[in-house]
């Protein structure tokens, strides 16, 4: 079985490698970004099967990378779980207008993320199958 792939875009470093060993512990392959602009190209570059984003990174936004993302048809199908400090509802309804898929706080709940990760990777496969079926006339 495949091991899906997880981007997650964090500048900092103790949390991305952090999050780095508890993912790859969990059975997932993983690639990270420190900022923005990198983010985005990664994610162009290894079209990973879930995105894990900051909100408050150099460069270029979460908010931003989201939308340049979720905004773009070779990309939207990616699962994008926003991994925040910033606890406003603001916060929260900016991010679903962007194409965000679920929103956390930091400190991050581990077993919710791991739980989150299962459920959108789920949905998406379920969505890929039924899209590959197709309709038939009776």
């Amino acid at each position: 079985m495949k091991k899906s792939k997880i981007l997650v875009i964090e500048d900092s470093q103790e949390l991305a490698y952090q999050s780095r060993l508890r993912l790859e512990k969990a059975g997932y392959n993983v690639e990270i970004a420190a900022d923005g602009n990198e983010g985005v190209k990664k994610a162009r570059e290894t079209n990973p099967d879930i995105i894990l984003l900051d909100l408050m990174l150099p460069m270029v936004d979460g908010y931003s990378v989201c939308r340049l993302l979720k905004f773009d048809q070779k990309y939207e199908h990616i699962p994008v779980i926003i991994l925040t400090a910033r606890s406003l509802e603001q916060d929260k309804d900016l991010a679903v207008k962007t194409g965000a898929n679920a929103y956390l706080l930091k400190p991050v709940d581990w077993n919710l993320l791991l739980e989150t990760i299962e459920n959108l990777l789920q949905n998406t496969k379920t969505r890929e199958a039924t899209s590959s079926l197709g309709t038939k006339a009776d």
